[in-house]
C-alpha cells in the first residue's frame, strides 16, 4: 500500500478543546458576585454587604485602629488590635462553619494592611493597600465597559434573568454601562478624596474617609446602579435558558 493511501486525520472539532466562551464566563461571574435580590425584586443591599455582621467585620478593625492611634498616637497597639479584632471574626466564622475563604479573607486583608504600616512604621501606610485595591476594580470596571462587556450588565443581568441577552439590546447595553460608570465613581471618588489627605498625613482625617467611603458608600452605589439599569416597560430581556 502506498504511503499516499493512508487515511487523511479529520479535523479536531475547533470547539472540542476551547475554553468557555464569553458567555459561560459572564454566567459564572454573575452567578458568583454575592449579590442579591429581594422577594420584590429589589436589590438587598445589607444581605449583599454581608448583613450587620459583615458590616461589623468590614468596620470596626478599621475603626479600632483610628480610634486606638488618634488617642495615643502609638502605632503597634493600633495595629494589635486591629489584628485581634478581624481575627475574633474569623474564629467567629470558623466556629459557625463558615467556609475556611469566607472567614481568611477580611483578615487577611487586615494583615496586609498592618504589614504595609509596620514595614514603613507610618500609620498613614495602613491605608495603602486600599488605594490599590480601588485602583485596580476601577480599572477592571472601565475596561468591562470598553470591551462591550460592562461588569454590573454581567452580574445585574444573571439576577433579573437576563444573563446576556441583554447585549442584543442597545438600550440595555447602554443602562449597564452607566450603572458600570457609576460604580466606578465610587472607586474614583475615594482615589480623589484620600489621596490627598495620604499625601497631606493627615491620619484621622484619612482613617474617617476610608470609612465613610467604604461599606457604606459601596453599598450605596450599588443601589443606584441597580435603580438606574431598572428595565422600563417593554424592555425586559430573558434568557430562555435561564
Amino acid at each position: 500500500m502506498s504511503e499516499h493511501s493512508e487515511e487523511t486525520p479529520k479535523p479536531e472539532d475547533p470547539g472540542a478543546e476551547s475554553g468557555p466562551s464569553a458567555e459561560d464566563v459572564a454566567r459564572r461571574i454573575g452567578a458568583n458576585a454575592g449579590i442579591e435580590r429581594r422577594d420584590d425584586g429589589q436589590i438587598d443591599v445589607l444581605k449583599t454587604v454581608g448583613g450587620v455582621r459583615g458590616l461589623l467585620e468590614s468596620l470596626l478593625p478599621g475603626v479600632v485602629f483610628l480610634v486606638i492611634f488618634t488617642l495615643w498616637q502609638q502605632l503597634n497597639p493600633a495595629l494589635i488590635a486591629s489584628v485581634a479584632v478581624a481575627v475574633v471574626f474569623t474564629v467567629a466564622r470558623l466556629v459557625r462553619r463558615g467556609t475556611l475563604t469566607q472567614a481568611l479573607t477580611g483578615l487577611v486583608g487586615v494583615a496586609i494592611c498592618a504589614i504595609f504600616s509596620r514595614v514603613t512604621g507610618e500609620a498613614k501606610d495602613y491605608y495603602v493597600p486600599g488605594f490599590y485595591t480601588n485602583l485596580a476594580y476601577g480599572g477592571a470596571l472601565v475596561i468591562s465597559i470598553l470591551v462591550r462587556w460592562p461588569l454590573m450588565g454581567v452580574i445585574f443581568g444573571f439576577i433579573r434573568s437576563e444573563n446576556t441577552k441583554w447585549r442584543s439590546s442597545k438600550s440595555r447595553a447602554k443602562a449597564y454601562a452607566w450603572a458600570t460608570w457609576i460604580v466606578v465613581a465610587v472607586f474614583a471618588a475615594r482615589l480623589a478624596v484620600q489621596v490627598p489627605l495620604y499625601f497631606a498625613d493627615n491620619v484621622p482625617a484619612l482613617g474617617a474617609a476610608r470609612l465613610a467611603m467604604g461599606v457604606p458608600l459601596y453599598a450605596a452605589g450599588l443601589w443606584v446602579a441597580w435603580m438606574v439599569s431598572r428595565p422600563q416597560p417593554g424592555t425586559q430581556v430573558t434568557d430562555p435558558a435561564a
